[in-house]
């Protein structure tokens, strides 16, 4: 896998907000939103074996793991990650633009996708098939530029019908 870095910190966003979490955080990444604060994570990092990974972030000490990037679904070997630090009792949370495919993500790890409103340049990206697959401890994410991409959301979550999918 390519690994950019791997950290322990606070979790700062979503439900787990406040939590103790160790953060993987992978290269590459798929979009270009206009105001990507990773872009650090498009090219380099560095190359690891699961193993090593796992290893990294057991030294870390915390049970929550949150794998990120760049997109983290973009690397094949993600899924495979996911599975072993399940099977060893971590709570996973996936940080994803929703583009790829979910499916393959081990059912125990908490997806949160990231909408991407017009303002970001990559909203018709999405994959509208992965609202389908959510389950109830998954999680919805809008960063909106403008009043624009606030009324786009609000239609979105309406016509969606993503305020009444759990």
């Amino acid at each position: 896998m390519r690994i950019t870095e791997i950290f322990h910190s606070i979790q700062g966003e979503s439900t787990h907000a406040g939590r103790a979490c160790v953060f993987v955080r992978l290269t590459g990444c798929n979009l270009r939103c206009r105001w990507c604060d990773s872009e650090y994570t498009f090219t380099g990092g560095e190359k690891m074996s699961l193993d090593d990974v796992v290893a990294r972030v057991e030294g870390c000490g915390a049970k929550l793991v949150e794998i990120t990037g760049g997109e983290p679904l973009a690397q094949s070997e993600t899924f495979e990650l996911i599975r072993r630090l399940c099977d060893d009792g971590y709570e996973v949370l996936i940080e994803t633009s929703g583009s790829i495919d979910i499916t393959p993500v081990d059912e125990r790890a908490k997806l949160i996708i990231d909408v991407k409103a017009p303002g970001s340049g990559e909203s018709e990206k999405k994959r509208w098939s992965n609202f389908d697959r959510l389950r109830p401890h998954d999680e919805i994410k809008f960063v909106l530029a403008d009043r624009s991409d606030y009324d786009w959301a609000r239609r979105v979550i309406a016509e969606r019908r993503l305020d009444q999918w759990q």
